[in-house]
């Protein structure tokens, strides 16, 4: 693509400021006058794109960029699924506020999720609404989380049986075990978490050389050749010049991300972004501007006026730009379309963030996440974040890319200095598992899972289409959404699904918007054929 006119200035002239915020700053903030043909033509663009609404997405116009068929489905609610789905909120608020009513008069007697009767004069800690959903609807349908499991979450669990008194409100536990229930809900994609195998084998020597805790943080004495190890590990595995690792994937998104943009920083998020990566966003206090889902045109079109405009009230220029973009999307299935993200980011200057929880491992024919899947470099991505939890079956978070970026993190996160480190077993798991993704261990069996894996997830897919079943996401992600809508769909698919010793996920409101309840499959390597046929027996 062409270079804009911003660019072509910015690199005509002379970039003298020193390292800031772990990322040198370059100048992505011009005069007003710059780019007003290319703003008006972007207005036009993101209008028609806004007004065009298509089931099936691919990338047409940016073909050059992809090696492969991007293909993502995203097919529109039927106009009656909305209105009955609508009309099925409205009565159960109805009936909500009648319980309510009931309550006040003393004739039901059940617990409520309100202040108590001394703090009615304090204001309130919880917002009423919040009170009126969680009492009212949440309740209803309570037993479909939180269950606690008895085994290793791997193609088949264990699941403590429970039963309520109280419509949900408290839960007994009657001392029986539900058996080789057929786990659909854990992010195991490459079945790591097992307790067998090398990785167990490895984790379990390590407790005994190094114990199960550390007690301190990085900086003072915590500091294992273990945890030296595994950060050369990660950065050989993304082909990266370093990386750090943290105990938290969580608070990898949200203590780093103030670490690398402040005041006078403009952070471009997508608007399906994980919670860590909003709360990251806030904490900074950095301007913010949200995009709609792998939208390039409206992508360009906030880059552009930032270019045009710099910040509110003074127009300087923004001392950062920084893109913020999942690989895969954990509600959605959905793929970020990073090829166009990247010359997006080249043409403006920008500098982008890259949260692969949920890719890392799960795609690429190495596995080594979205980066891999498009075959890209990853220098061009300035930020490498991802979790060790799910492919990986460990715990924690890493952020990787240029040496001067680590070195800076360590010294200026919170999550780096504050928080202790990692399990020496934990550590070890990271370790003995990407080994195995990487052939390192002399053996093929991570090539098989990641083959295992990819064939799981076109099988699957494949079939709740040919059953009818409106389904979300790209055809290569292991998450795998499924269309529930109505509110009583939600509690009925996950009861019905565990009688049948089928443990699956229902997702509602305000998890997704009113009219969107799913059920999220999560798809793993440990899968096979005949555990995934007996799910379409039924």
């Amino acid at each position: 693509m062409a270079e804009s006119p911003a660019t072509k200035e910015a690199d005509g002239e002379e970039v003298c400021r020193s390292l800031k915020n772990g990322l040198k700053p370059e100048r992505n903030g011009s005069a007003r006058s710059l780019h007003r043909n290319r703003k008006r033509q972007n207005d036009r663009r993101c209008q028609a794109d806004e007004e065009e609404e298509e089931e099936e997405e691919t990338t047409p116009q940016h073909d050059s960029l992809y090696s492969r068929p991007f293909t993502e489905s995203f097919e529109e609610t039927p106009m009656l699924v909305a209105v009955l789905t609508n009309v099925g909120y409205v009565i159960l608020i109805i009936f909500g506020y009648l319980r309510d009513l009931l309550r006040h008069w003393k004739i039901e007697q059940r617990h409520i999720a309100r202040e108590k009767e001394e703090q009615k004069d304090f204001v309130p800690l919880y917002r009423d609404f919040q009170n009126f959903y969680t009492r009212n609807l949440y309740m209803r349908i309570r037993d479909n989380w939180n269950r606690p499991i008895c085994s290793v979450p791997g193609a088949k669990m264990d699941l403590m049986d429970r039963t309520s008194h109280d419509y949900n409100w408290t839960f007994e536990y009657n001392g029986r075990t539900m058996k080789d229930v057929i786990n659909l809900g854990s992010y195991n994609y490459l079945g790591f978490a097992e307790n067998t195998g090398p990785c167990a084998d490895s984790a379990a020597q390590v407790v005994r050389t190094y114990g199960i805790g550390v007690a301190s943080t990085r900086q003072e004495i915590g500091n294992l050749d273990k945890h030296e190890e595994m950060e050369k590990q990660v950065a050989k595995f993304l082909g990266v010049e370093s990386a750090m690792a943290f105990g938290m994937g969580f608070a990898t998104n949200s203590m780093n991300i103030p670490a690398l943009v402040g005041k006078g920083c403009l952070i471009l998020s997508d608007e399906l972004n994980h919670t860590s990566l909003v709360l990251g966003a806030r904490l900074s206090g950095a301007t913010i501007r949200v995009f709609k889902h792998n939208n390039m045109q409206c992508l360009e079109k906030l880059l552009s006026e930032a270019i045009i405009y710099g910040q509110p009230r003074t127009h300087r220029p923004w001392k950062k730009i920084l893109i913020v973009v999942e690989g895969i999307y954990s509600m959605e299935g959905s793929i970020v379309r990073l090829p166009e993200v990247i010359t997006l980011k080249k043409r403006y200057k920008a500098y982008l963030y890259l949260d692969e929880a949920h890719s890392i491992g799960a795609l690429g024919h190495r596995g080594r996440g979205v980066v891999d899947y498009f075959d890209l470099d990853p220098r061009d991505v300035d930020v490498l974040m991802g979790t060790f939890t799910k492919s990986f079956g460990a715990a924690g978070g890493y952020i990787a890319g240029k040496r001067e970026l680590i070195e800076y993190l360590r010294s200026h996160s919170h999550s780096a200095v504050y928080a202790a480190s990692m399990s020496p077993p934990v550590v070890e798991q990271i370790i003995t598992s990407m080994k195995c993704i990487m052939g390192d261990d002399g053996t093929s069996i991570g090539c098989k899972r990641l083959q295992q894996l990819a064939e799981n997830t076109t099988y699957f897919r494949r079939r709740l289409r040919e059953m009818g079943f409106i389904i979300y996401g790209n055809d290569d992600s292991p998450v795998i959404p499924m269309m529930l809508y109505m509110p009583a769909k939600i509690g009925a698919f996950g009861r019905e699904m565990l009688k049948k010793n089928i443990g699956v996920v229902v997702v509602g409101f305000p998890a997704t918007s009113l009219v969107e309840s799913r059920a999220r499959f999560c798809i793993s390597a440990a899968h096979s054929k005949e555990i995934l046929d007996t799910l379409f027996s039924f």
